[in-house]
């Protein structure tokens, strides 16, 4: 989080530097949602201050999550669940929101969680006057949320126009004090996470001790010594990715910290991060549109099941699938067709007709224009696609999109053409892929994978086998908890005088109280926790 929104600010982009960077972002992302429409028809000062919020969540609050004070961990936890929820109800990224979400639970302690799950604890009422230690800790959370606040208004220039009735703000800092800063708190902040590690380990460590029983605590003692070591090499090893914000605290770290990166950079297990480092389509979002003809006069468009093309479709929601080929579209169209090479194939397929390649345009055959038989020609138009205005009237259904033709992208080929021989041979696309062996179990499972999800849309089927997961790990909760019974209702115990209630003789459907083991107590029926009775027909009460 820290380096997503440093990167904003090294990267120089006038948008982020002029904190506009949100009124293009709602319409220029790779695939956004019908939330997004709404979120663009904000004010632009709103936009602003939308992006001040994200500089504070992305690099002043993860210093929170070292807090030594809960609630600052549990107001840091709930800022980024806020951000990521709204990076959803406004784009699709797939599963990325989700898993750092799942991350950010760490944050969370089995107090605050159990109080999700109805089974808080109960706290002992407050004493009065309230400890020393209480004091410091409301004294310290309450200094750390003023100086924010006082960071913020300082660091952002947090004005309120009257006249306007609007929150102004303006980056108040420059590029060399930004740098400066970035210099001086980038290993202090590797510093702040080795002492947090190290913590953690002394306290698995304590615990370890703890553990009674030898076998038991050999046993915890090789668990903490198999975690300690692969926690303390990961953590070791994300320092190169993470000091690349800052070149020269990247220079300062231990070389061997390098070698070990370079040995294990193949396999991607520590990346660095920079979400959004510039903000593409300022002057209006680049889309492909692909166009087929039979006789080369009449052209049709071919529309794409995720990506804008359309004007009047709505866009989709489809988190956590993520359309690979409409993605690829997007960045295609941010360059010339030579950054691409792929496109050439993708175009040299749908004119053979390939049913898969066509499966990933529309998985409903009937709304693909050429499915009787394969286009003749094929072409790609390069377009400008705006966001329409709330204010925007037009007759019939009003329009998502508004688009403006830039230039041809792709010219005009059909099979055998020359030019687009000429591309798949210079990138070697033509040869076929070698063949997968038929007797090899893992192709024909996956074939016969895909047949099965052939008819359904890829959320459809992420959705179900989440829900399935989900079914399979709840069920044996309930199953156990059905087995366990209701806690045991609490009943005043009998009267001086009366019979007790004896719970052996229930019919009808009634439970069948278990025989006690002792024999002074058979016959007696008493609910677990109730008191035990003055005076029963088997003499005066027994002493605790």
């Amino acid at each position: 989080m820290f380096a997503s929104g440093v990167v904003k600010l090294t990267s120089r982009c006038p948008t982020w530097w002029g904190l506009t960077a949100l009124t293009y972002h709602y319409e220029t992302q790779c695939i956004p949602t019908p939330g997004a429409w709404f979120a663009h028809q904000l004010p632009v000062w709103f936009q602003k201050l939308s992006v001040v919020a994200t500089y504070v969540i992305e690099i002043a609050l993860p210093l929170l999550f070292f807090a030594p004070l809960r609630r600052l961990r549990l107001f840091a936890f709930y800022s980024q669940v806020l951000l990521q929820v709204l990076i959803i109800l406004t784009g699709n990224y797939n599963f990325f929101n989700m898993l750092t979400i799942v991350l950010a639970f760490s944050l969370l302690d089995e107090e605050h969680v159990g109080r999700w799950l109805g089974r808080a604890k109960r706290k002992q009422g407050s004493a009065w006057p309230p400890s020393l230690g209480s004091l410091l800790s409301t004294l310290v959370e309450l200094s750390t949320y003023g100086l924010l606040l006082y960071w913020s208004i300082q660091s952002f220039g947090l004005e309120i126009d009257w006249e306007k009735k609007q929150l102004d703000s303006k980056v108040a800092f420059t590029y060399h004090e930004f740098t400066t800063w970035l210099r001086a708190v980038t290993l202090p902040l590797v510093g702040l996470g080795f002492l947090s590690l190290s913590w953690e380990i002394l306290v698995a460590m304590y615990r370890c001790a703890c553990v009674r029983g030898c076998f038991w605590k050999l046993w915890a003692a090789l668990q903490w010594a198999l975690i300690t070591t692969a926690a303390v090499g990961l953590f070791a090893v994300s320092l190169v990715p993470f000091t690349y914000v800052e070149q020269e605290a990247s220079g300062k770290l231990w070389p061997g910290l390098h070698r070990m990166f370079n040995a294990v950079e193949r396999f991607q297990v520590v990346n660095s991060y920079g979400l959004f480092r510039r903000m593409t389509g300022v002057g209006g979002r680049p889309e492909v549109v692909l166009e087929g003809s039979y006789g080369g006069q009449s052209w049709t468009e071919i529309e794409f099941m995720y990506k804008p093309g359309n004007v009047s479709a709505a866009p989709p929601v489809l988190v956590p699938h993520q359309p690979r080929l409409d993605w690829q579209m997007w960045f295609a169209a941010l360059g010339p067709p030579s950054s691409s090479p792929w496109f050439a194939s993708f175009v040299y397929r749908l004119l053979q007709g390939k049913r898969d390649v066509v499966r990933l345009v529309q998985v409903d055959e009937s709304r693909y224009p050429f499915s009787a038989q394969p286009p003749v020609y094929l072409r790609a138009q390069l377009y400008k696609y705006w966001f329409t205005s709330s204010t925007q009237s037009s007759p019939g259904p009003a329009p998502w999109w508004r688009r403006q033709h830039v230039q041809e992208f792709f010219p005009t080929v059909s099979l055998g053409d020359p030019t687009l021989e000429k591309l798949l041979t210079q990138h070697g696309l033509k040869d076929p892929p070698p063949p997968l062996s038929a007797a090899a179990a893992l192709p024909r499972l996956l074939r016969w994978a895909r047949l099965l999800s052939r008819p359904f849309p890829g959320p459809a089927v992420l959705w179900s086998l989440y829900l399935v997961a989900a079914t399979a790990r709840l069920l044996p909760a309930l199953g156990r908890r059905r087995r366990g019974g209701a806690p045991p209702a609490r009943h005043k115990a009998p009267r001086r005088g009366e019979p007790p209630d004896r719970g052996g003789g229930e019919r009808n459907g009634q439970v069948r109280r278990k025989e006690p083991r002792d024999p002074e107590e058979k016959g007696e029926g008493r609910p677990r926790g109730a008191a035990e009775t003055p005076d029963g027909p088997r003499g005066p009460r027994r002493k605790k």
